[in-house]
């Protein structure tokens, strides 16, 4: 019966530091920008360059 008790208290532990890494993120702006993670599948990726020099080949 003890044991109940005992992860009981480690659950709601665990669950306050959860509860404050939330705030903490919240509060420090991770969670601002809504909108660009939505459209950014939407734009190209840079085109690869070419090498400067050619590659000689024998």
């Amino acid at each position: 019966m003890t044991i109940i008790f005992l992860l009981i208290g480690l659950s709601l532990l665990v669950a306050l530091v959860f509860l404050a890494g939330f705030l903490w993120a919240v509060r420090s702006g991770q969670y601002d920008d809504a909108y660009t993670p939505s459209v950014r599948m939407l734009f190209d990726d840079e085109a690869p360059t070419e090498p400067t020099a050619p590659v000689r080949r024998r």
